[in-house]
């Protein structure tokens, strides 16, 4: 999965991007089950993933924020 920058999410739908949330906390899972027990390929992948939840929670925050005032 290639990395997924702010300024492309911003232009998702709400939709789109509680999917993708949703999607990437699962792969998040499958990723640390795998660290468990000593099978992951790439444990960089973890980190990125984080980072990416992180971006998408940070840009709902701003819109929730906008749409408050």
């Amino acid at each position: 999965m290639a990395e997924l920058k702010t300024k492309k999410i911003r232009q998702m739908s709400e939709k789109d991007i509680e999917t993708k949330l949703q999607e990437l906390r699962l792969e998040l899972a499958k990723e640390l089950a795998a660290s468990e027990i000593g099978t992951v390929k790439n444990p960089g992948r973890i980190g990125h993933i984080k980072k990416t939840i992180a971006r998408i929670l940070t840009v709902k925050a701003e819109i929730g924020g906008v749409l408050k005032k």
